[in-house]
C-alpha cells in the first residue's frame, strides 16, 4: 500500500460536488473506502425524536464522507495542488507540486 497523499489535519478544496471549490480541514481519513472527512463540508442533516439520551431531539448536522477523488491538497494560496513525494535531508516528505512547499 503507498503512503496517504491526504493525511488527517490537512487544508483542503472541494473539487467536484455540491460543495464544489470550499475548503476546509480533514477531521478524519476512512482509507478502506477511499472516503475523507472534512470540516464544515458535505453537512447531512438528520432530524432525531427526542429519547432517554437526547430528550430535546432536533435536527443533528454532521458532514458526510466525500470520495479521495473529490478533493485536494490546498496550497499556501488556497488554491488546489498535487502532491508528490520527495527524499529531504534524508527524509521522506510530501511536497506541493505548484510550489514545491513542503507540506
Amino acid at each position: 500500500m503507498s503512503a496517504a497523499k491526504i493525511k488527517k489535519g490537512d487544508k483542503v478544496v472541494v473539487l467536484a460536488g455540491k460543495d464544489k471549490g470550499r475548503t476546509g480541514a480533514v477531521l478524519q481519513m476512512l482509507p478502506k473506502d477511499d472516503k475523507v472527512l472534512v470540516e464544515g463540508i458535505n453537512v447531512h442533516a438528520r432530524h432525531r425524536k427526542p429519547d432517554q439520551s437526547n430528550p430535546q431531539g432536533g435536527i443533528e448536522r454532521k458532514p458526510a464522507p466525500l470520495h479521495i477523488s473529490n478533493v485536494a491538497v490546498a496550497d499556501k494560496d488556497g488554491k488546489p495542488t498535487r502532491v508528490r513525494f520527495e527524499e529531504r535531508d534524508g527524509k521522506k516528505v510530501r511536497v506541493a507540486v505548484k510550489s514545491g512547499e513542503v507540506l
